[in-house]
């Protein structure tokens, strides 16, 4: 992006592991081991967001869009503090393919080489959704849908093949508000039936057996929740079939006051399904120290989870934000660090 992130801040600092050579060496000439015990704990703190994900194998990754990388801080931000990106969405069905078998990848291609420069984990999101579809899809007849289906999963996973690291295969197919098991009415349910999912599923294996395949939903944050209930089934029933399914992604779109108690609990029961949790579009709304508490419970619940591989923010700065009134992420508007960011750097050290 022309400007090097590494020199924005003013220079390269010293990797951490320089850094305890350098404080030993002086506390042992002046023989204070125990100082040293004291003052450098084992696993020094991190003072990046995905390098402190990193210390226990998981990332920590933040939602892109190519139409802000023109911003030379937003991606100096993105460069410095996160190690896996989502592209917001340059991957979506009306973004990849506008017009029946005509693809273009231009923008998702813009995120994802930067992020292969960096080393960074990258989430595709999303290959089937009932939104954001192009509007020649609605009218398919049922066997071109399910032609349309597969061949949309094939062109675009194939494009990114090996270097995606998870997909979200499918996307909020799960309804608000129903008995447990309802799925949304969409061009899927009406014309493919219930059976979509596990359509899309087995179709996107094929496509690429190497990348995690994901369910992606929002309101599935409380484990009792019928929405959250429905979900956990079909992916309990996934596994008992042998229905390729990989991880659920929580997006946890909350307030600083809607974290539930129980959120730990429902990381825990999908991870002992034997699937990883992903959360994966996490903004929360409010200011301050509660909204600070609330993004480290959330941090907290994914890291006392071994299989909660890691989270996404979905965003950098607040001015940007698709809920920006909300300011509802971890730098404000001048990208400065609110106290929310700190609170998830020290949980995740």
């Amino acid at each position: 992006m022309g400007e090097n992130p590494l020199s924005a801040g003013g220079g390269r600092r010293p990797r951490a592991g320089t850094r305890r050579l350098l404080v030993a060496g002086a506390l042992g000439a002046l023989g204070t081991v125990t100082a040293l015990a004291a003052s450098v704990p084992a696993g020094a703190a991190a003072g990046t967001l995905g390098a402190a994900a990193a210390q226990s194998g998981r990332y920590y990754g933040a939602a892109i869009a190519a139409g802000h990388m023109n911003d030379s801080t937003y991606v100096a931000t993105w460069d410095r503090e996160f190690n896996a990106v989502t592209p917001e969405n340059e991957m979506k069905w009306d973004a990849t393919e506008p017009s029946r078998g005509s693809f273009r990848f231009t923008s998702a291609d813009q995120i994802v080489s930067h992020a292969q420069s960096k080393g960074m984990k990258i989430r595709g999101h999303t290959l089937v959704w009932h939104n954001q579809l192009p509007s020649w899809v609605s009218g398919l007849s049922t066997t071109d849908l399910r032609s349309a289906l597969v061949n949309h999963i094939n062109n675009v996973m194939g494009h990114y093949k090996g270097k995606i690291y998870a997909w979200d295969v499918v996307n909020e197919a799960f309804a608000d508000g129903g008995a447990v098991g309802t799925l949304r009415s969409s061009v899927w349910t009406q014309k493919l039936g219930n059976g979509f999912i596990e359509e899309a599923f087995r179709a996107a294996r094929a496509a690429d057996p190497n990348a995690k395949l994901c369910y992606n939903d929002y309101n599935i944050d409380d484990a009792n929740a019928n929405k959250t209930r429905g979900v956990y089934n079909m992916v309990k029933d996934f596994k008992a079939r042998g229905v390729p399914i990989d991880c659920v992604g929580l997006q946890s779109h909350l307030s600083q006051g809607s974290v539930p108690s129980n959120y730990q609990q429902n990381i825990a029961q999908f991870a002992a399904l034997g699937v990883d949790v992903q959360i994966t579009e996490l903004d929360i709304g409010g200011s301050g120290s509660a909204q600070a508490d609330a993004y480290r419970r959330v941090t907290q619940a994914c890291t006392a989870v071994p299989r909660c591989t890691g989270i996404t923010v979905w965003g950098i700065t607040d001015k940007y934000s698709w809920r920006s009134g909300d300011n509802p992420l971890l730098f404000d508007g001048n990208y400065n660090k609110k106290q929310a960011y700190t609170a998830v750097l020290d949980a995740l050290n």
